[in-house]
């Protein structure tokens, strides 16, 4: 099976890995001639993912017309660039070729899902997502991983399915393709909140609660939006959030505790070095929450603290004095 990743961040180069060793014939694009040259030459992704050795099977390049004679395209830029490296790359795609996304978040313009963005950007394409707990780094290092893929074609997700599984990678389908993308962007944000109440110094109980109300409020907005509130509870929902939220291989826990200790939101990103993705997602969940009219208060407390300014105690503080409730106020669960 021919199959090209469009991206060569940490997590399209564990996957590329994967696939090569599945026996796939991998192509890997990078946005620059420099970054793919450097993959060339020292056949490991010195920036992103070190100390891992890239198959010779695996092979580069920059041009993403060589990217199409492929069974599978893998989209695994950030979220920010999917949209036009997407519309890049449409006059290339068959149709029927199958896009499958990797990659986590949402399109800050148009607050749409990234399979949206994609069969927007190539409409003649077959679109599924693949999210669940899965860094980079393990995969790479072949620790058992379990991962949903999602299509409205079960066809085509059971195809995927085939091509991913081994005897460290177990993938599940899941039709909820709305569910299983905003589970997967959407717990990027509750990961920066734990990050901030490590950084301030607060405990388990601490993060137990951020994490139990952020599914709530990642569920609620969910089915408002059509999804399946079951999807929540599964691997792309809390499988995936619970790995974020506690993991040091996390960048969006890291990011959150150096703002928890003071820094701000850029600078933070920049200690970082790559991409975090819970930032710009918190600014499209709370435009989405204002557009849906619902209650999200951990996710507008982060908002406050990234872009207005707020200090992440204040935050914490409103949180904790908010009037009282009833936990099982969740009607939108039956909808």
């Amino acid at each position: 099976m021919k199959i090209s990743i469009i991206g060569s961040g940490s997590w399209g180069t564990a996957i590329g890995i994967m696939l090569a060793e599945n026996g796939c014939k991998v192509t890997l694009w990078s946005y620059t001639q420099s970054e793919s040259e450097a993959l060339q030459q020292h056949r490991e992704n010195r920036a992103f993912l070190p100390g891992f050795e890239i198959p010779d099977s695996v092979a580069y390049t920059y041009e993403l017309s060589r990217c199409a004679d492929a069974d599978i395209v893998i989209c695994a830029t950030p979220s920010f660039a999917v949209g036009r490296v997407m519309r890049d790359l449409a006059q290339y795609i068959k149709p029927s070729q199958i896009l499958l996304n990797i990659s986590k978040g949402l399109e800050n313009e148009t607050l749409s899902t990234l399979a949206t963005v994609i069969k927007r950007e190539v409409p003649q394409c077959e679109v599924a997502v693949m999210s669940g707990p899965s860094h980079a780094e393990e995969v790479a290092r072949r620790i058992p991983t379990t991962n949903v893929v999602a299509s409205a074609n079960q066809q085509v997700a059971e195809y995927v399915q085939d091509a991913l599984m081994n005897p460290y990678f177990r993938v599940y389908t899941n039709p909820d393709v709305m569910g299983v993308e905003l589970g997967g962007s959407l717990k990027n944000v509750i990961a920066l909140c734990a990050g901030i109440s490590d950084g301030l110094g607060f405990g388990d109980n601490t993060k137990a609660a951020l994490m139990t109300r952020g599914m709530y409020e990642i569920t609620h907005l969910g089915v408002v939006m059509g999804a399946k509130s079951e999807t929540f509870g599964g691997l792309t929902g809390m499988g995936d959030l619970i790995v974020t939220c506690t993991s040091m291989h996390s960048r969006n826990r890291r990011a959150g505790m150096l703002i928890g200790q003071g820094k701000s939101a850029e600078e933070a990103q920049k200690e970082i070095g790559m991409v975090v993705e819970g930032v710009n997602t918190c600014r499209v969940a709370n435009e989405l929450a204002n557009k849906m009219n619902i209650e999200m208060p951990i996710i507008t407390q982060a908002y406050a603290v990234l872009f207005e300014g707020k200090s992440a105690r204040d935050a914490t503080l409103e949180l904790m004095g908010r009037d009282k409730r009833d936990e099982s106020e969740a009607g939108f669960l039956m909808t």
